[in-house]
């Protein structure tokens, strides 16, 4: 029996995948600490040969360059990808044996231009493709993140219908389907929390495989597409080059005294932050999605001083941060080594909200807010805030939310730093607001 496996990393909602049969295997979409890899191909008695990308990343930085140079295996990408460390281009319709199965490139462009999605083949029969992130549970790749390249979303979106309609459904029904992300991932807009499925099942469940024309299809994946997240571009660019290994990123104990020329980067969670943080501290706790929102909200170019409960803590924060290509980390202190002076974000109930007179900010989505939200709420998104900050009167006290705690504190953390005084935190967010019984405005009308 041939080995399959799906790692899932829930902080970058995304899957990699080790696929092997007759004492070899092949990794595929690897994230950017390679350990486990290495360790499940020990433990099924498998050699890496292959480190295979379906395309140049643009959401996290991989680990196919470390992973090739600890292991021996060959880095293989779509030809179109112009990368720039050694590797096999490969081309549509060339393979890969591994033992009795067969892995068949798909050229599938569209979400990138050198996107491949990879058939594997069992006993003569298709029975499973790694989509990548051409097609996922219930949703397909963004075709916004080429513009570099030459291409318009528009042209991206026309290539991304013919590869759906010409390589991945004309697959039978049964061949199941496996993706590079999940929900939670910008890649898409509407990413099932389902991590498999079926090309029939597919057909019949994903908006975006409805019978249409190319216009309608085009038209559809083109219009109120999100801006993509800042750190992309980067990323996309690293993956090209290959990035360096891990251990090669250094993390030391630092005293802080003047913290002007540093970001100051509080990686423990919302309430401890709360009580008691270095001024002008940006709160991201590493309970959430911590990487996706350090890249979004945090410079590459400004050094990065890492607060943390101990250095195991803050092992974790270089290790999530360089996931993203954040690297350039001076070193971690602890609040107990901070001798200067310390500011605090008061938390509060939804009753305590519900009887204050005060300005609230919701940072989600804006299809969040307009499916239910505080009355009165003000909507701006986080990833928007850093860039609307002179919307918000520092004058004003404001009462910050979210869906369960964690982004308000990033957005909260956010307005201290560019000096708001009277900040709140919403604790449980809109969902405890709800759960408390408390009046929610209705949806916006579509």
């Amino acid at each position: 029996m041939s080995d399959f496996h799906q790692f899932y990393l829930n902080c970058l909602a995304h899957a990699s995948y080790l696929v092997g049969d007759g004492g070899e295997c092949a990794i595929v979409d690897p994230q950017r600490d390679v350990d486990q890899y290495i360790d499940e191909a020990a433990k099924r008695g498998l050699k890496i040969r292959y480190v295979i990308e379906t395309h140049l990343h643009a959401d996290f930085v991989s680990g196919h360059r470390e992973l090739a140079a600890r292991t021996g295996a060959e880095i293989v990408i779509g030809a179109n990808a112009n990368a720039e460390f050694p590797h096999r281009a490969i081309r549509d319709g060339e393979t890969l044996q591994l033992g009795a199965i067969e892995l068949r490139a798909l050229e599938t462009p569209g979400h990138t231009p050198e996107s491949v999605s990879w058939l594997i083949v069992e006993d003569g029969a298709p029975k499973r493709i790694l989509t990548g992130d051409t097609l996922f549970i219930g949703d397909v790749g963004r075709p916004d993140l080429a513009g570099g390249r030459g291409f318009t979303p528009q042209q991206m979106a026309s290539m991304m219908y013919d590869s759906l309609h010409e390589k991945i459904l004309a697959l039978p029904d049964d061949v199941e389907v496996w993706p590079a992300h999940g929900a939670g991932s910008a890649c898409g807009r509407n990413i099932s929390k389902e991590t498999s499925s079926t090309i029939g099942m597919q057909r019949k469940t994903n908006y975006a495989l409805r019978p249409m024309p190319r216009e309608d299809f085009v038209k559809l994946l083109t219009t109120d597409v999100a801006p993509a997240p800042a750190y992309f571009p980067r990323d996309a660019e690293i993956n090209r080059q290959g990035a360096r290994a891990l251990n090669e990123i250094p993390l030391t104990r630092i005293l802080l005294s003047d913290t002007t020329a540093l970001q100051i980067l509080d990686v423990r969670d919302t309430t401890t932050y709360g009580q008691s943080h270095i001024p002008n501290a940006i709160n991201i706790g590493l309970g959430g999605q911590f990487a996706s929102w350090a890249g979004t909200l945090l410079s590459f170019e400004r050094p990065i001083a890492i607060v943390a409960e101990n250095e195991e803590r803050a092992k974790e924060a270089v290790m999530r941060l360089a996931r993203v290509g954040l690297e350039r980390v001076t070193g971690y202190t602890t609040m107990n080594d901070w001798s200067g002076p310390t500011e605090s974000l008061e938390q509060i109930t939804p009753s305590q909200l519900a009887n204050m007179s005060i300005e609230i900010l919701d940072v989600r989505r804006k299809g969040e807010y307009e499916d239910g939200h505080v009355p009165n709420a003000r909507n701006i998104p986080l990833d928007e805030l850093p860039r609307r900050l002179d919307e918000i009167d520092r004058g004003k006290p404001y009462a910050v939310i979210c869906a369960g705690g964690y982004r308000s504190s990033m957005a909260a953390s956010i307005l201290a730093s560019h000096g708001h005084k009277q900040l709140f935190n919403l604790i449980g967010g809109t969902s405890a607001w709800a759960n408390a019984g408390l009046a929610m405005d209705s949806p916006v009308p579509a």
